[in-house]
């Protein structure tokens, strides 16, 4: 007697708690992927979770996190922020589809009074808090400038005031952030929006994947014509 085959597990996308989720629902939805009503109770700590589709599941991550579990596996999709995918340039991550949403910079800034009479050009060594190291030392030694580089994971402002690092490098949107806590953007060092991002190995042997790439692509082109 023939044994039942076993249906294939899954397809598991990762998507970011903070301030890309909220933007990237609507192309979820739009590419076909409805989360359970579990997903937007915000008192519960679960993070894995079901969607409309038996084949498919969501994991809540951190952002940076996205990023490891594509690359190595354990999830075949995800939503990241281009500063994530520069900071650790996973070989094993394909970035089809630019999201067009979760739009900020990656710059460095400093203290509005040393800002007044400082000039970026005239350096030569900086020591700078951020949680891009591997980002901040490339593009500094670009320049032709040694950096030190300070590792944080958060409260990256606190480091200028108390005497940690002189500037910092982190992600700026409106700037309010930056100056409450008396600093200013001096430079830009990337322009920052999601991606959708691929496990390559998935991209071959999983045989709903690329039709989910497509249909997060076909979503991001509709909500740019509306």
């Amino acid at each position: 007697m023939s044994q039942p085959s076993l249906s294939p597990s899954p397809i598991v996308i990762a998507v970011p708690k903070g301030r890309i989720l909220a933007e990237a629902l609507p192309l979820l939805a739009a590419a076909g992927v409805v989360p359970e009503p579990a997903f937007g109770d915000e008192k519960s700590r679960a993070l894995r979770f079901r969607t409309q589709d038996p084949g498919i599941e969501l994991i809540r991550v951190r952002a940076f996190d996205v990023a490891t579990f594509v690359a190595h596996g354990a999830a075949q999709l995800g939503i990241v922020g281009s500063d994530v995918l520069a900071e650790f340039d996973y070989a094993e991550l394909y970035a089809p589809v630019d999201l067009d949403i979760g739009h900020c910079r990656l710059s460095v800034a400093e203290p509005a009074d040393l800002a007044a009479s400082d000039d970026p050009r005239g350096w030569s060594h900086v020591r700078v808090a951020t949680k891009y190291p591997h980002v901040t030392a490339g593009y500094f030694a670009r320049r032709g400038v040694q950096a030190e580089c300070i590792k944080l994971n958060g409260a990256m402002e606190l480091a200028p005031t108390l005497g940690l690092a002189t500037r910092i490098v982190d992600l700026v949107s409106s700037g309010r952030t930056l100056q409450e806590n008396g600093l200013v953007e001096v430079e830009r060092i990337m322009d920052v929006s999601a991606r959708l991002v691929v496990n390559r190995a998935a991209m071959k042997t999983r045989a709903h994947v690329f039709p989910l790439v497509e249909a997060f692509r076909a979503a991001v082109a509709g909500a740019r014509a509306a």
